[in-house]
């Protein structure tokens, strides 16, 4: 009876080798065979390795090391700015990059993504070079009801009334497009721009030059400032646009009539006796 048992474990223990056996040579067929399939996916579609999130990002984090990995990205579809091992991201100064957009997992970093080595994350990593920071009032009509988001463009008009300057220019409102395609960098105190919810804003930040600036703030000092929202692929340039009220009700300049000139006679009075005669002589004036 001990033969027996003996003899059943024996074979027992043989079979469970030869499966243990066979499950590592299929393993190792179809880790080879992926492997295989991957360095054929490489050979077809050229990939290079760049850095990438692995997590969610949000607005003004700071980037640390384990927030980066490099991943392959075939090189048809890699971003304009991108950061390797040649150019990574965190540099020799040691200084933290932070997040001037939102990064979903698993996206390129780019560098209209994150600020320049020791920046904060505010409206200066908006600004371009030559560009200021314009805070404009709106209102829900002003404002395009709010749905304006940081990162769009609008038409800027003017609505104010002006003072008679000779006969070229009357008096009367007018509204008058006085800057087109501005960029809006925020919206009250919130930069973001991954909100989808329409808030009604209290004011807009532009970037605009210094003489836009000074344009700007003469027209919201001087009579009321209109947003207009632009379409996000609208490369269209906007012309001179003014109406006042003649133009807007399609009422012409009045004409005043010319008075014909009365023809002027030149007379002396004399006196004969009692009689009053008047005798006309040429007049010399």
């Amino acid at each position: 009876m001990r033969i027996v048992f003996g003899l059943v474990l024996v074979a027992g223990l043989a079979l469970a080798g030869f499966a243990v056996y066979m499950a590592q040579n299929y393993i190792g067929a179809y880790e080879s065979a992926l492997a295989e399939e991957r360095g054929r996916a490489n050979d077809s579609v050229p990939v290079q390795d760049i850095f990438v999130a692995t997590r969610s990002i949000g607005f003004g984090e700071e980037i640390k090391d384990e927030d980066i990995v490099l991943m392959p990205w075939p090189k048809q579809a890699l971003p304009e700015t991108y950061f390797d091992s040649d150019r990574p991201i965190m540099d020799e100064s040691g200084d933290p990059r932070v997040a001037t957009r939102q990064i979903e997992k698993n996206e390129a970093f780019m560098d209209v993504k994150v600020s320049a080595p020791g920046d904060v994350a505010g409206l200066t990593s908006r600004l371009k070079r030559g560009q200021r920071a314009f805070a404009i009032k709106v209102d829900v009509a002003s404002g395009v009801s709010g749905f304006l988001r940081p990162g769009d463009r609008v038409d800027v008009y003017w609505t104010g009334r002006i003072k008679a300057i000779g006969v070229d220019v009357p008096e009367g409102d007018v509204t008058k497009l006085i800057e087109t395609g501005v960029s809006l960098i925020a919206i009250d105190q919130t930069a973001q721009s991954d909100s989808t919810d329409a808030t009604i804003a209290r004011t807009v930040t532009v970037a605009a030059s210094p003489q836009q600036v000074a344009s700007l703030a003469q027209a919201q000092s001087t009579g009321n400032l209109s947003l207009s929202l632009l379409g996000r692929n609208d490369d269209t340039v906007s012309e001179v646009v003014e109406v006042d009220q003649r133009s807007l009700l399609g009422l012409a300049e009045r004409q005043t009539a010319e008075k014909p000139s009365a023809i002027q006679s030149c007379s002396i009075r004399t006196r004969k006796g009692g009689e009053v005669m008047d005798i006309a002589i040429p007049c010399t004036n």
